[in-house]
This record gives structure tokens, sequence and C-alpha cells, in this order.
């Protein structure tokens, strides 16, 4: 009784964000199970740790948590839990840039999910498989997925997976240049959860409201919706949305010629992105600090800065944001074409045709192709650079 009390609390806890009380009771009721021997037990706080962890931008102790639940479950034929614990580690993977190794273990339990007939299950896999997708650069095919996740979500009645698979749709609508549709879908994101009062989601949800403004060029609104976000990130201890909601802040600074603002802005973003290992966080820092550079007459900084972006993208497979380093260095080169520097050419398929050397000023001559090759609506329309 003891036990089913703390988790009982943990649970509530975890339901309202606040991540470090129900980190330490979940903790703590692990250790109980353990000298019972209860397997459900141990595999459910594992779980909710890593998810805690998750939440929070500790990936290498929620991967820690997902993978001995993993271990564990495995042992004693657990297939659902393995499942589960699979999709966390996923989750843990992909938000530090290792998309490939996510999609294996996504589609691992998707199979497991399909096999049991556990519709939850494959709606949160298909959810997690469109997220991982985003990161790669299939932006179309994250789209549809998400509808896949959410019209199972909807026949469930399942309120925050509705409100997660909308909050997803709209960052791939915007990131597809779809800036209307992004709005329409964080609106009904915050509407959603605003009524289930679920925290994280809420300010997940005005962030998602802010850049759908950025886009559309209402930047106060914009700055209005990041800054309640921010206000709530920083009361549940959220260290990956808040950066990329530094971020936000610091790319619409830019569009409004704030660059000190700006820059500040990045440069927390980029310290709290290091921290939690993500590499494409720091890309979008990294391109955002380059433009600043170029726009303040730092032209040679500027050039290290996008070089090592676009060098950075392709050697994680970031679609997208390899267009983005692209587009802004070939408006930076003379003849539209890119200069690398030479240790880039040793690895062997990353350098496509049309990326040669040749350095020369600044023409402003734009080469922006690569977002039709990913059925973007993106223009690039020289500098400030309203990346979505």
């Amino acid at each position: 009784m003891q036990i089913e009390s703390l988790i009982d609390r943990a649970e509530k806890l975890k339901e309202k964000s606040s991540y470090q009380q129900s980190l330490k009771l979940f903790q703590k009721a692990f250790q109980e199970y353990v000298k019972i021997c209860d397997l459900e037990g141990m595999l459910h706080c594992l779980l909710s740790l890593g998810d805690i962890y998750r939440m929070v931008g500790n990936f290498d102790l929620a991967a820690k948590n997902y993978s001995e639940a993993i271990k564990l479950a495995r042992k004693h034929r657990e297939t659902i839990w393995v499942a589960d614990a699979g999709v966390g580690l996923g989750l843990s993977l992909r938000a530090q840039g290792k998309w490939k190794e996510a999609l294996k273990l996504i589609h691992e339990s998707m199979k497991t999910y399909r096999k049991n007939e556990d519709r939850e299950g494959l709606a949160f896999s298909l959810w997690a498989e469109a997220g991982a997708l985003r990161i790669k650069g299939s932006i179309i095919e994250a789209i549809k997925t998400f509808k896949d996740s959410l019209k199972i979500f909807k026949n469930l009645k399942n309120k925050q997976g509705i409100g997660f698979c909308l909050c997803g749709l709209g960052g791939t609508s915007r990131v597809a240049g779809l800036f209307s549709d992004s709005l329409e879908y964080y609106i009904a994101a915050n509407r959603l959860f605003s009524h289930i009062k679920d925290i994280f989601g809420i300010a997940y949800s005005y962030c998602g409201v802010g850049n759908a403004y950025r886009m559309m060029k209402d930047y106060e609104s914009a700055l209005t919706n990041f800054a309640k976000a921010i206000r709530l990130y920083q009361k549940i201890g959220d260290r990956v949305s808040y950066s990329y909601t530094l971020w936000s802040f610091g790319t619409t600074y830019k569009m409004m010629g704030n660059f000190r603002k700006a820059r500040d802005n990045f440069i927390k973003a980029m310290l709290l992105f290091k921290k939690t290992k993500d590499p494409r966080g720091i890309i979008y820092c990294r391109l955002g600090l380059g433009e600043l550079d170029i726009l303040e007459g730092r032209k040679t900084i500027a050039m290290k800065r996008l070089r090592l972006s676009l060098f950075e993208s392709m050697k994680n497979g970031f679609a997208v944001e390899k267009c983005h380093a692209a587009a802004i260095l070939s408006y930076m080169n003379e003849n539209n074409t890119l200069t690398l520097p030479p240790y880039i050419h040793s690895y062997q398929g990353w350098i496509k045709r049309g990326i040669k050397g040749g350095q020369g000023g600044f023409s402003g001559k734009i080469d922006d192709r690569c977002y039709n090759s990913l059925g973007l609506k993106i223009k690039f329309q020289g500098l400030p650079f309203n990346i979505p």
C-alpha cells in the first residue's frame, strides 16, 4: 500500500509537470519494488524515470533507464514493455540528432504493437516516427505520419495524444512553408492542453503559436507567445524546449533588427544545446550567429560558422538544415558555388555536385533549389533569413 501511494503521488506530480519532485518519488518506489522483486513495478518506474529525464533534457540518463528497462523486460519476455521502452529510447536518441538509430528502435516497437493489436502503442510509435522523420528532413512524410497517428488517437479519445500530434503537425507544417496551417494546428493544441491543464503542452503550443506568428511577420505576437512559453518552461525545469524558445526569441529579434538581443539569445540557447548534446539545435544557433556576423560586417567568422553548419548538417544527415546553410552560403559567394574546407572533402558521398570550390565576394545570388527537392514551399530571399 505504501508503494502504491508513492506511485500515485509520483504520477500526479508528473501530470502536473512537477518533474523533479516526481523523479524522487519514482526513484524511491523503484528501490521498494526491487526489494520485493515486483517486475511490473520496476519496469513502470524505469520507464517513468526515462520519460522524466527525457522531458527535462537529460537524455543520457533517460537512455540509461530505458535501456535497463529493455534488458529487464527481455529477460522476462515482456514484449510490450520492451516495445514501450524501445520507443522511449528512440525518442531520447532522436533528441540528440540520432534519427537513424531512433527510427530503427521505433520501427521494431511498431511491429510489436501491430502484432499485439495495441492501438495506443501504435499511435504513440507513429507520433515518435513522425518526429524522427522531421529531424531527418522528410517533412512531407512526417506530416502524413503525424496525421496517421492523430487519426488513431482521435478514435481512442486520447486528448494528450491528440494535442501532441497537433503540435507535431504545427511544427512540420511550418517547416514545409504552410504557415497559416501551422498557426491553426498550434492554436487548436493550445486550446486542448489548456482544457486538460497540461502545463508542458500549454508551453509547447505557445512556442509553436509564436513561431507561426514569426513566420507571418507578426513579431510582437510572436514575442508575447514566446514569453508565455518561457515562463512555464522555467517553472517545470525543461531545458530542451526552453532552448528552442530562446532560439526563436533570437530569430525574432534578428528579424526586427535588434542584433544585440538576437545574439544574446542565440548564445544562451547554444550553451544549453551543448549541455543536452543536441547537434541540430547547435546548428540553428550557429546559423543565426553566422547571419548576425554577416549583417554586422564580420564576413570571415561568418563563413567559418556557415561552413561548419553545412558540414555538421551533412554529417548528421539533417536535410533541411543542410538546405538552410547551403542557401545562405550561396548568397555569400560570387559565382553561386560553395567554398568548403578541405577536410570536408575527405568524407565520400557528403559533397554533392554543384558544391565546389572557388571563393568570391558577396554577390547576393541565391541557390535555394534544395528546398524544392524536399517538397518544401520555402524561399530564401536574402538576409536576415526568417528560418522556419
